[in-house]
Order: C-alpha cells, then sequence, then structure tokens
C-alpha cells in the first residue's frame, strides 16, 4: 500500500512537471510555439529564397511568437518593402519588427 503511494505521489509530480515545463511565459515559449514559430520562420525565408529580386542570404529572419523580426543588409527601400510585403503574406505572423538596414 505504501508503495502504491508512493507511485501515485511521484506520477503526480512528473506529470506536474512536465505540465509547468511545456508552459509559456512572456520570455519563454511553449514547445507548441516554438514548432509554430519555426514554421513561420521556414515560410518567411522561403518566400524570400523564391523572390529573385531579394539576395535572401543578406537578409536574416528571426520569430518569437509570431512577431517577425527581418535584420540583415539590402540595397534598395523597395528590396526592404518587398521583404515586408512577402512577410505580410505567411500565415501565422502577427506582427513585423524591421531592422533592415540599406548598404
Amino acid at each position: 500500500m505504501k508503495s502504491l503511494k508512493y507511485i501515485t505521489t511521484l506520477l503526480a509530480a512528473v506529470a506536474l512537471t512536465v505540465l509547468v515545463g511545456c508552459a509559456s511565459s512572456a520570455k519563454q515559449e511553449s514547445t507548441g510555439q516554438y514548432v509554430d514559430d519555426s514554421v513561420i520562420t521556414t515560410k518567411t525565408k522561403a518566400a524570400i529564397f523564391n523572390e529573385p529580386s531579394l539576395k535572401s542570404a543578406e537578409i536574416n529572419v528571426e520569430t518569437f511568437k509570431g512577431a517577425v523580426q527581418l535584420s540583415g543588409f539590402v540595397s534598395s527601400q523597395a528590396d526592404i518593402n518587398k521583404a515586408l510585403e512577402l512577410t505580410r503574406s505567411v500565415n501565422g505572423v502577427t506582427s513585423i519588427k524591421n531592422d533592415m538596414r540599406l548598404k
């Protein structure tokens, strides 16, 4: 009987640890949010890569909780506008922070 209580307590502690470990906070993402952000980053990079007028190697993309940050150096304001337009078209993007600079 004591071992049953011990096992039950141990399982409850493990379950609580797993639930707390997967919860998100203001500075951390949950596992699901991390996966979602990875998908948004990949789709954004693909959209920029498939645009012949942009040099995709010079534009960095990072995503946190749906907010996309674009950084790097581009040749013109038109390139910045095009990258922003492509990013807006990606499903799941909640906001965009533009840190791109002109060369």
